[in-house]
């Protein structure tokens, strides 16, 4: 039975830098102790004791690190590694807490300090948000790394493209390099001291979110790095809801951010053997909305999450404490602390997220479809979209090149600060109900057949750079092969003319992109055919002369780009026609989204027996209806396949450690989370005949509904049947 699986598998884990207690007794596989400070051993001890898996987590950019920076652990001082901005101020996540420029020395800190973890018997170390901030490298730490890697005096990234693009990369490797030389070292003591293989894993935002943020962080790059055995996929509502801009609008979009920074984590170890978990928040980092809007936004995110299933492991919420002990709003005289339901319904997903199905990649595109089907789509994405978000004195910033249309956006913001040109490009296939991924441009030419899995491509080199030609090389092998590729860019990228391969070689071109068409043989065709769209061997091409950034406000230019789209996608053999909502089944669970912004605003209708995974009792239900904006997890009651045994859990707010049962008799053993109202949904092979907890029975579906109060202790439920 899925519900009931052993801890060891570690589906499902929670961080927190507070003691046990039963409140946070979430039922779930694992728990990263947060923070390597004195009482960390007895932490990891007492978790450990009520049968949790545990890991360790800490920052690697900052942390309470102060006996570093003041001397005391080395007799240096090395208050000049924070990072530094323009002005010369530093950049802090708090009082004495600096972003650190990760050094040698640091680095070495950190590893000896992490031992301590080790020593206390944890089964991983999490290494969180490895983040160098886009504004800063004006720090004498940085100033030295910057000569001692590219042996020439450093240059002031707000002088040039060429500084502001080497300056991003150099920060990048340095938090590479960091985790490399952490993780190395640490696994090496773990193996020799305590002959214990130490797993490592890297927390992080997506490469979306931290390029919206401006921040620098080694994303696809730390596939290079051998020791990293995975990743948490940083994604919630503090940064899905970062506003973007459609059609001219710029508004929170949580369900469809969330969706595409989740598949672009997603494809961070797709082909590999390492791990990924998808993090959720029950609230956020911003304690100033109420327990609706948190609600709201968290099952948002869940079901973009869930819409990804190639991932089935989960961080079910960072730091639980303040979840289920907070009160929000914060510091208003309205603050109340979390209801009743949402706390049954968030430890309801909990133990249904560890029974998540896996549903393997599809083998690749089909070469003889039969019928037409809805394509795969990938936007190509790249670490180096992180690269270039700085606008230099001698450039303009590129969203005040578009068009003095800026002043027509809803609200008052700089274009530039929503990423425009990525959203450009894949939200308008969101909102067409369109499978959309973002695909890292460096997988192409790390894993042999990466784009298989997609039938169209969108390109834009305007806000990206191929770190390598052989990466265009293989676009055209996949396109002369039956892939359908979109570009769209005019070439005006400032970043364009940075010191690269495509301008220093051999044969010099203007950018990448004229590289590219070359490679494809297409840049005559397009011009004599006088067409936006041409074939390409078995494959087609088609092309858009405008900045992707463009397509936010321009909604001229945005009905060129989905008409090109669709032609293109037509040609290729592909149903793109326009729905409004995206949706997807894994095993016995249907999840969907009905989509707001569409051409069509009529609600999406499920209609079967369903078990709403989205109430803290998990109520039966015979029809979903789906209005714009909301979204839904339906448990299809058709596809039981556990009945058969004896008994069938649909939900439950708490855990189930064993089920014992025999033709007359049925027991679980359960355990809840302390003050937490559980329920518990059964479908019984039989009728019941008592039990020793009160219990709720319906007909239609023939389920029965237990309620219990959590006391972080296990219980037993005697059920007795006919």
């Amino acid at each position: 039975m899925a519900f009931i699986h052993d801890r060891k598998l570690e589906k499902t884990g929670y961080q927190e830098s507070a003691p046990y207690s039963g409140r946070i007794d979430l039922g779930c596989d694992f728990v990263m102790v947060y923070g390597i400070d004195n009482d960390m051993p007895e932490r990891v001890k007492e978790y450990k004791k009520r049968g949790y898996v545990v890991h360790l987590m800490t920052g690697i950019a900052w942390g309470h690190y102060q006996d570093y920076l003041f001397g005391r652990w080395d007799g240096r001082s090395h208050l000049d590694e924070g990072q530094v901005q323009r002005d010369g101020s530093v950049i802090s996540h708090g009082k004495d807490v600096p972003y650190m420029v990760p050094t040698v020395s640091f680095t070495d800190y950190l590893t000896e300090k992490l031992k301590a973890a080790v020593d206390a018997g944890v089964e991983a170390i999490h290494v969180e948000e490895p983040e160098f901030w886009d504004r800063a490298g004006y720090s004498e730490a940085f100033k030295r790394e910057y000569l001692l890697h590219y042996r020439e005096p450093w240059q002031p990234p707000h002088e040039s493209a060429d500084a502001a693009y080497r300056c991003a990369q150099l920060k990048s490797f340095l938090y590479k390099r960091a985790i490399s030389r952490v993780s190395q070292s640490l696994k090496e003591y773990s193996l020799i001291k305590h002959g214990k293989v130490l797993r490592f894993y890297v927390p992080t935002h997506s490469l979306i979110n931290y390029t919206s943020w401006r921040i620098v962080s080694p994303e696809g790059s730390l596939t290079d790095v051998s020791s990293v055995d995975g990743y948490i996929a940083q994604v919630w509502t503090g940064t899905s809801r970062t506003p973007n801009v459609f059609k001219g609008v710029k508004k929170e979009r949580t369900f469809e951010t969330a969706y595409l920074e989740y598949g672009v984590m997603q494809e961070l170890v797709r082909g590999t053997s390492r791990r990924m978990w998808f993090l959720h928040d029950p609230i956020e980092d911003n304690p100033r909305f109420d327990w609706d809007d948190y609600r709201f936004n968290y099952l948002s995110t869940v079901t973009a999450s869930l819409l990804h299933t190639a991932i089935n492991d989960y961080e079910v919420t960072p730091w639980p404490r303040r979840v289920y002990n907070g009160k929000y709003p914060s510091g208003s005289p309205d603050a109340k602390p979390i209801p009743d339901d949402y706390a049954s319904l968030l430890n309801s997903l909990i133990q249904t997220l560890g029974d998540m199905p896996l549903e393997e990649e599809s083998e690749g595109k089909s070469k003889k479809r039969k019928t037409i089907r809805r394509p795969k789509v990938g936007v190509l994405i790249s670490d180096s979209s992180m690269w270039q978000r700085t606008y230099t004195d001698d450039m303009k910033a590129a969203d005040e090149k578009i068009a003095e249309k800026e002043n027509n956006v809803t609200s008052k913001f700089r274009l530039s600060d929503a990423f425009p040109d990525f959203y450009g490009l894949a939200m308008p296939l969101v909102k067409r109900g369109i499978e959309v991924r973002p695909v890292v441009a460096e997988n192409i030419r790390r894993y042999v057949g990466y784009l298989d899995d997609y039938d169209i491509i969108v390109a834009s080199y305007e806000f990206i750079k191929p770190s390598f030609p052989d990466i265009n090389a293989s676009i055209n092998t996949w396109v002369k092969d039956g892939g359908v590729l979109i570009y769209v860019g005019d070439g005006s990228d400032p970043y364009n003319s940075i010191r690269a391969w495509w301008n220093e070689g051999k044969k010099k071109y203007s950018n990448p992109a004229e590289h590219l068409f070359e490679t494809l043989g297409v840049n005559r065709r397009l011009s004599a055919a006088q067409k936006n769209t041409v074939d390409c061997g078995r494959g087609r091409f088609g092309y858009l002369k405008a900045q992707p950034a463009a397509l936010c406000i321009n909604e001229e230019l945005l009905d060129k780009y989905t008409s090109l789209f669709t032609k293109a996608a037509i040609l290729g053999g592909y149903d793109v026609s326009p729905k409004n909502y995206l949706s997807t089944v894994r095993g016995k669970y249907i999840v969907a989204a009905c989509l707001d912004e569409t051409e069509t605003q009529e609600p999406v209708v499920f209609k079967g027996l369903f078990a709403d995974m989205y109430t803290p009792t998990t109520e039966i239900i015979i029809e979903k209806i789906l209005y714009p904006g909301e979204n839904t997890l339906l448990c299809d009651l058709e596809k039981l396949d556990e009945i058969t045994e004896g008994v069938s859990v649909l939900g439950t707010s708490a855990r189930i450690l064993s089920i014992d049962k025999n033709d007359r008799h049925i027991r679980l053993n359960v355990k809840a989370a302390e003050g937490i109202r559980a329920y518990i949904r059964l479908k019984l092979k039989g009728k019941v005949k008592s039990s020793d907890l009160p219990y709720i029975s319906e007909d239609i579906a023939g389920t029965i509904l237990f309620e219990l109060e959590g006391t972080a202790k296990p219980v037993n439920i005697n059920i007795e049947l006919e």
